[in-house]
C-alpha cells in the first residue's frame, strides 16, 4: 500500500515480516499523449519450484506405470511358457506297410549229408594208414591196412577142411552110384542102397558148410583193408601204426579209426516255432547266411519236416538241403536260415519301443488331433526290435515312440515326426 512518502509497502502475509518499501517510478508520457502505465504494479514471486515438482511427479508416475506394464507382460510370457512346457512333446513315426514276415531268420547247424564213423570189422594191428584229416577221398580208396594173423590161419584151416570134405563127398558119391548099379542087379538090398545115398547127401552138405565157413573167413580177411564207403572228406583219424584194433563198434572199448563226411551235399536242421509251422512246406526255397560272411547268400530247399510239434520246445523240425559241390560251407558251421513266409493281409510293422503293456491289455499311443489315444492292438510276429501288428493300426497313424507310463488318452501333446534307421 502507499505510505505518502512515495514508497509502497509490500506485506508478506505468509511470513509476518515488516513490509519493505520500494521506490515508485514517475509516470512517463508516451508519444500521442498516452500514458504508458501509471498504475502501480506489485512485485511477483517466482513459480519455478512447483513446476519441477509436478514434472518429477509425472515422470515417477510414468515410470511406475511402465514398470507395471513390463511386469505384467513378463508374467504373461512366463505363464504362456509354463503352459507350453506342460504339454508333452513326443516323437512319432508312421507304421510300415506290410510285414517283415517274409524274412524269418532262424539259426541252424550245418551237417554233412552222410556222416560216418569207420570202425574195424576184424581184430589185429594197424599196419599202415594212407589218408589223414582234411583229405578228400573217393569211394573204394584204401584208407588203412590191418594185420590179422589169426584170421589168416583160420582161413587156411577152413580151406583145408573144405578140401577134405569135398574128397569125402566125392567118395560118397561114387559109392552111392555103385550101390545103385548093384541094386538094379538085385545084388544088394534097397536099404543098403538108400544108406549109401544118404551118406552122399550128408557129405555134400558138409562141403557146403565148410565152403560157407571159408567164405566167412575170406570176408573177414578182406576187412584187413579199410576202404572209403563213399566220396567225402576225412574229418578225424584216431589210430596210428601198431595200434591194437578191436573188431566192431559194440565192444567195450571201440576205436573209431576214421570219421568220414560227405561234404558235396549238406543238410541243415532248423527248429521252426509253432506259430510259423503252417507256413513251412516241402519244396519251398530258403536262403542261408553266415555272420562271418554277410555278403554270402547260399540257396537251399526244404526237403522234409517232422510233421509233428516237439512238445518240449513247441517247434517243428525242418530239414533244408543245399548243394555244396563248390565247398562253400563246411560241416558243423553255424548259419542262419531265411524262410520266405507270406505277409499278413492289412498288417503293419512298428518298433517294439512303441508298445504299452497295461492291465487292460496291449496298447499303442496314437496322436490324433494333437491328442493321445491309446489304441488296443494285436501282435502277429515278434522280430526283436520291431513287431508285426495284425489289427488296430494303419499306415496313416502317428505312433508314439518310447511312451511314458503316465501317458493317457486325451492328453494334449506336441508330435515330432522322426525317421527310424532303415526307413525311407
Amino acid at each position: 500500500m502507499n505510505s505518502g512518502d512515495g514508497t509502497i509497502e509490500v506485506k508478506e502475509l505468509a511470513t509476518g515480516h515488516e513490509p519493505a518499501k520500494a521506490p515508485v517510478q514517475p509516470a512517463v508520457a508516451l508519444p500521442g499523449g498516452a500514458e504508458a502505465a501509471d498504475a502501480e504494479k506489485p512485485t511477483r514471486v517466482s513459480g519455478g519450484r512447483p513446476t519441477i515438482a509436478i514434472v518429477c511427479a509425472a515422470a515417477l508416475i510414468c515410470a511406475i506405470s511402465w514398470g507395471l506394464h513390463v511386469r505384467a507382460a513378463s508374467e504373461a510370457a512366463v505363464a504362456h511358457a509354463t503352459q507350453a512346457a506342460a504339454i508333452l512333446s513326443v516323437d512319432v513315426v508312421h507304421p510300415e506297410e506290410g510285414s517283415k514276415a517274409d524274412d524269418l531268420a532262424l539259426p541252424g547247424n550245418v551237417e554233412a549229408f552222410t556222416d560216418t564213423p569207420i570202425y574195424s570189422r576184424t581184430n589185429g594191428y594197424l599196419k599202415k594208414w594212407y589218408f589223414d584229416i582234411g583229405a578228400h577221398v573217393h569211394k573204394g580208396d584204401l584208407l588203412a591196412e590191418i594185420e590179422t594173423p589169426e584170421v589168416d590161419q583160420q582161413l587156411d584151416q577152413s580151406r583145408a577142411e573144405l578140401e577134405r570134405m569135398q574128397a569125402n563127398a566125392d567118395l560118397a558119391g561114387v559109392t552111392s552110384n555103385r550101390w545103385q548099379a548093384l541094386l538094379a542087379k538085385h545084388a544088394v538090398s534097397q536099404q543098403e542102397a538108400d544108406q549109401t545115398r544118404a551118406n552122399y547127401i550128408a557129405a555134400q552138405a558138409a562141403v557146403d558148410a565148410s565152403r560157407a565157413d571159408a567164405r566167412r573167413l575170406e570176408q573177414l580177411q578182406s576187412y584187413e583193408r579199410i576202404v572209403a564207403p563213399f566220396d567225402g572228406i576225412i574229418t578225424a583219424r584216431n589210430t596210428d601204426i601198431g595200434d591194437l584194433i578191436d573188431a566192431g563198434s559194440g565192444s567195450n572199448n571201440p576205436r573209431e579209426l576214421f570219421h568220414l563226411d560227405a561234404d558235396d551235399r549238406l543238410r541243415v536242421y532248423v527248429a521252426v516255432p509253432e506259430v510259423d509251422s503252417d507256413s513251412i512246406h516241402d519244396g519251398d526255397s530258403a536262403i542261408l547266411t553266415q555272420e562271418s560272411r554277410p555278403d554270402l547268400n547260399i540257396p537251399g530247399a526244404i526237403v522234409r519236416n517232422a510233421n509233428a510239434i516237439n512238445q518240449s520246445t513247441r517247434t517243428l523240425n525242418v530239414e533244408v538241403d543245399i548243394d555244396n559241390s563248390k565247398g562253400v560251407l563246411r560241416p558243423g558251421a553255424y548259419v542262419f536260415v531265411h524262410f520266405h513266409l507270406p505277409a499278413v493281409v492289412n498288417g503293419v510293422t512298428i518298433p517294439s519301443s512303441a508298445l504299452l503293456f497295461r492291465a487292460e491289455g496291449l496298447r499303442v499311443g496314437v496322436v490324433r488331433g494333437d491328442r493321445v489315444q491309446l489304441v488296443p492292438v494285436s501282435i502277429g510276429l515278434d522280430f526283436g526290435n520291431s513287431v508285426e501288428i495284425t489289427s488296430g493300426l494303419t499306415v496313416e497313424d502317428e505312433v508314439i515312440l518310447d511312451p511314458s507310463d503316465s501317458l493317457a488318452s486325451g492328453m494334449e501333446v506336441h508330435p515330432r515326426s522322426v525317421t527310424l534307421e532303415g526307413q525311407p
